[in-house]
């Protein structure tokens, strides 16, 4: 005689849903669905852009806000009061007690020709901050590659327009400000939505290959200058 198995499969049955369950639970589920995907929240530092199917639809302010839910809208947060900044030559890594610099070389970024055909390694930073979340968006495709783009197009024909002496003392200051008022009015034409606060060289010499070389002429010239005001007294 067949024993029969104490795990028969057809001695299981599935746990009976109360209907009574099913018309209270369900749409207090529902419910929470809608609402926890139509809630959220922006930052005091950012404002929020709102689509709807893809399209831009408004911005809202900081706090809590609503949107259409089941991603009929989605929202972009863009940090519209909060200073960013772009580095060119050189990257942070850690701004702490002690600031660390990464060690990759960024020479296609800061190696620049003078005016009088010579090399210069020039690092800067661009400070700005978002002015128009709707442009900064839309209106150019990659707005941050684009602006890094033009702050090197625009250093390049600063530097290229000066001879070496000028880059490397007397001039840093009047190329950061011209720097600054091209980049203010190519990212307005641009329409960017970018606010240009500041430029600054953090670091203009010559190149690595050629440092030690430069530094002999400028002793050389130095010491001529040296004798010159020696004879002449």
């Amino acid at each position: 005689m067949q024993q029969k198995s104490p795990f028969d499969l057809n001695d299981f049955r599935p746990p009976v849903i109360p209907p009574s369950l099913l018309r209270f639970g369900l749409p207090i589920l529902i419910f929470l669905v809608l609402l926890f995907t139509s809630m959220f929240t922006v930052d005091t530092e950012e404002a929020g852009v709102v689509l709807r199917f893809g399209k831009y639809n408004r911005t809202v302010d900081p706090g809590l806000n609503f949107k259409m839910p089941f991603g009929v809208e989605t929202v972009y947060k863009i940090p519209v009061r909060r200073q960013l900044k772009e580095e060119f030559g050189f990257r942070t890594i850690s701004g702490d007690v002690r600031t660390q610099y990464s060690s990759r070389n960024f020479e296609d970024e800061s190696l620049m020709l003078t005016g009088d055909l010579n090399a210069a390694q020039v690092e800067w930073i661009v400070q700005y901050r978002i002015r128009d979340p709707y442009q900064f968006l839309f209106r150019v495709r990659n707005a941050v590659k684009t602006f890094r783009d033009m702050n090197e197009a625009i250093m390049r024909e600063i530097v290229g327009d000066r001879t070496i002496n000028e880059v490397l003392t007397i001039g840093r200051q009047e190329i950061a400000t011209t720097a600054e008022q091209m980049l203010q009015k190519l990212s307005k034409q641009y329409e960017l939505g970018i606010q240009v606060e500041q430029v600054v060289l953090q670091d203009v010499t010559p190149p690595k290959a050629v440092r030690a070389s430069f530094n002999e002429v400028n002793e050389a010239q130095q010491e001529r200058e040296k004798l010159i005001n020696q004879a002449r007294s």
